[in-house]
C-alpha cells in the first residue's frame, strides 16, 4: 500500500502533544515497516530534521496561508497528486471532503463538550473550526483511533458512532525519559537553568483545562501551611499572569518562590522531570496526560488528578486529587513532601507503570490496523491499573 500521513505541524520547533505523538509512531513505523510505502505530509518549518526521508517514507512538504486552508484544500490535492491508497490524518481534523480513504485520529472532544471562550483567541478559532469539522469528518473516517478508553467511551457516546469504528492506541514514552542521569548531569542542568536543589514542576498552560489557576490557589495555600518553602517552577508561561493572579488573593510576597525559566527543549524535558522533587499536572480534563508517563518515566513522583483518563494514565503511580479543590492539591503537596519514604514508593511505582506504555508496541498496533489484519483490535488493549 502508499499510506499517507498527515502531521501538519510536524515540524515545528516547539512540538505540542499531538506533534510529540505523531513523530513518536513515526519514527516507529520507519523502524518496523519495510513493505509498504509512505508519505508524510507537513508545513515545512524550523525542526525539518527531526525525520529523514527513507528507502519506502518520503516527505512533502506545502504551504498555505492558514491551517484550515492547507487541509482542507492543499492536503486533498497533494494527496492525490502522490496517488495514495488511504489517509490517516493525525491530528484531530481532515478534509471534510475528503474523496478516498481516510483513517482519522481523535485525541479528543473537549471542544465539543462545552465553548466557554475562556481561552486565547487561537484556542477558542482552533475550538470552533473543531467543533465544525470533527462531526462530519468522523463519519467518513472508516476508522477513528484515540488514545484512552475514557475518550473512546466519550466519543462513542457524544458523537453515536458504531463501537467497533472507535479503536484505541495508546501513547507511550520515548526512552530519553529515564532515572540514570548523573550527578554532574543534574547539576549542570540545574545551574544552567539556575534551578534550586529541590522544586515543585508544573507544565504552564493558557488551556483552561490545565488549570493553572487552581493550581497557584493550592500553592498559594501551600506555603501558608509551611515553614520550609520549596520554589514552583513554571514553565513556558507569562509570569506577569502568576504575578497578577498572586496580587489578587493576597499573596504578592510568593512572587519570589515563582521560578520562569522559559521554555526547555523537548530533549532537556527528562531532566526536569529528573530533578525536580514534585510534578505536578492537576488537570481538568485529559484525554491522555502523555507528562504523567514522562515524569514516571524520569523518576519524579506525580501528582494528578482524580478525572477523566488521568487515573487510567496513572494507575497506582500517582498520588491523586481533585483539581476543582485548590485545598485538596495543596494537602497533597504537603502530605508528599512531608513524607520521603512515601516520594520513593510513588518513584519506583512511576518508573514500573510508565515502562508499560512503549511507542513500539502502540506502532505495531497502529500498523495492524493499516493492515487491516487483527481481528483482536476489536477488543481494546487493557493496561493493568497497577
Amino acid at each position: 500500500m502508499r499510506i499517507g500521513i498527515e502531521a501538519q505541524r510536524i515540524f515545528r520547533k516547539k512540538k505540542h502533544g499531538m506533534e510529540v505523538v505523531a513523530l513518536e509512531l513515526i519514527r516507529q513505523i520507519q523502524k518496523l515497516d519495510h513493505q509498504n510505502e509512505y508519505v508524510l505530509f507537513a508545513k515545512d518549518d524550523a525542526d525539518r530534521q527531526c525525520i529523514e526521508e527513507t528507502d519506502n517514507f518520503r516527505i512533502n512538504t506545502f504551504s498555505s496561508q492558514t491551517y484550515a486552508d492547507w487541509e482542507q484544500w492543499g492536503l486533498p490535492r497533494a494527496a492525490k497528486r502522490c496517488g495514495i491508497d488511504f489517509l490517516h490524518a493525525t491530528c484531530n481534523t481532515a478534509p471534510v471532503f475528503y474523496p478516498g480513504s481516510l483513517m482519522l485520529t481523535l485525541h479528543d472532544i473537549i471542544y465539543l463538550e462545552k465553548v466557554d471562550f475562556k481561552g486565547t483567541s487561537y484556542q477558542n478559532f482552533g475550538n470552533l473550526y473543531r467543533r465544525f469539522v470533527v462531526p462530519r469528518v468522523v463519519r467518513q473516517s472508516e476508522v477513528v483511533i484515540t488514545v484512552s478508553h475514557y475518550e473512546r467511551e466519550t466519543i462513542l457516546e457524544k458523537l453515536k458512532l458504531p463501537e467497533e469504528k472507535v479503536k484505541v492506541v495508546y501513547n507511550a514514552v520515548n526512552e530519553r525519559f529515564r532515572d540514570n542521569f548523573t550527578g554532574e548531569e543534574k547539576s549542570g542542568f540545574r545551574k544552567k537553568y539556575n534551578l534550586p536543589e529541590n522544586f515543585l514542576l508544573f507544565l504552564g498552560n493558557t488551556a483552561p483545562k490545565k488549570n493553572t489557576t487552581n493550581l497557584i490557589l493550592a500553592y498559594i495555600q501551600y506555603c501558608r501551611q509551611t515553614k520550609d518553602i520549596i520554589p514552583l517552577v513554571i514553565l513556558d508561561y507569562d509570569k506577569s499572569l502568576v504575578e497578577d493572579l498572586l496580587s489578587k488573593q493576597g499573596a504578592a510576597d510568593l512572587f519570589t518562590h515563582c521560578l520562569f525559566p522559559g521554555y526547555i527543549s523537548s530533549q532537556e524535558m527528562p531532566l526536569i522531570y529528573n530533578t525536580c522533587t514534585l510534578f505536578l499536572y492537576p488537570s481538568l480534563r485529559e484525554s491522555f496526560g502523555l507528562p504523567i508517563l514522562e515524569a514516571m518515566g524520569s523518576g519524579a513522583p506525580v501528582i494528578t488528578s482524580n478525572t477523566s483518563s488521568m487515573p487510567e494514565v496513572a494507575g497506582q503511580a500517582a498520588m491523586l486529587a481533585d483539581p476543582y479543590q485548590p485545598s485538596l492539591i495543596a494537602e497533597a503537596i504537603i502530605t508528599m513532601l512531608s513524607d520521603t519514604e512515601l516520594r520513593n514508593r510513588y518513584r519506583e511505582k512511576g518508573k514500573a507503570r510508565a515502562a508499560q506504555f512503549t511507542w513500539e508496541a502502540s506502532a505495531r498496533e497502529l500498523l495492524n490496523l493499516y493492515a487491516g489484519s487483527n481481528p483482536d483490535f476489536l477488543q481494546p488493549r487493557l493496561i493493568s491499573p497497577q
